[in-house]
């Protein structure tokens, strides 16, 4: 399963979000750190979830990449979140 793949689906079980668009902005970033071949370094994340209204700004970030977990999150060099409530 590819890494986009991946993001959406642990965002979906964890939130069941009412939007999520997960985007590999890789390609944006040839040449600079954290950049490999075939991409799958640097993705976009706007997540709309009602469940994350409650929460700080730090805390939906935390909450985000809690849901993605340690290994995932490992693999990845830069994530954007925009979120929403």
């Amino acid at each position: 399963m590819r890494i986009c793949e991946e993001i959406e689906t642990r965002l979906r079980e964890a939130f069941a979000p009412e939007a999520l668009r997960v985007e590999d902005d890789s390609e944006s970033h040839r040449g600079h750190g954290g950049w490999r071949e075939g991409g799958e370094t640097h993705f976009n994340v706007h997540i709309r979830a009602p469940q994350l209204a409650t929460l700080s700004r730090v805390e939906r970030h935390r909450a985000v990449h809690a849901a993605l977990g340690k290994d995932l999150v490992g693999r990845i060099h830069a994530l954007a979140l925009d979120i929403q409530t």
